[in-house]
């Protein structure tokens, strides 16, 4: 059964930092392109950043020089280190496989939620 879960999200002041963990079961992890998303209130999902198996790593325009994603792939797991975190950032995060830089095609997790207050 393919499986994501999301954790590590919470309340932070603006200009701090979070780390977010996803745990991956299944196949979805092996060989793909994983992804960090995000959705906030009344506005559509959006891509922040992929990883490769390899470890080549892509990032939106947004959160470039901000956020890192990385992978352990030896756990299944995925993190984005979140700093200098700013109020628009506040969402809940998801992970997901990715095809390149495109929607997430395994089953969504639940999310973890991130709230930046100015």
């Amino acid at each position: 059964q393919v499986q994501l879960v999301e954790s590590g999200g919470g309340l932070v002041q603006a200009g701090g930092s979070l780390t977010l963990s996803c745990a991956a079961s299944g196949s979805i992890f092996s060989r793909n392109v994983m992804g960090w998303y995000r959705q906030a209130p009344g506005k559509q999902r959006e891509l922040v950043a992929t990883i490769s198996s390899g470890g080549w790593t892509n990032y939106a325009e947004s959160v470039q020089g901000r956020f890192t994603i990385s992978r352990d792939n030896a756990k299944n797991m995925v993190f984005l280190q979140m700093n200098h975190l700013k109020p628009e950032d506040t969402a809940v995060y998801y992970c997901n496989a990715a095809s390149g830089w495109g929607p997430g095609f395994g089953p969504w997790g639940q999310g973890t939620q991130v709230t930046v207050s100015s």
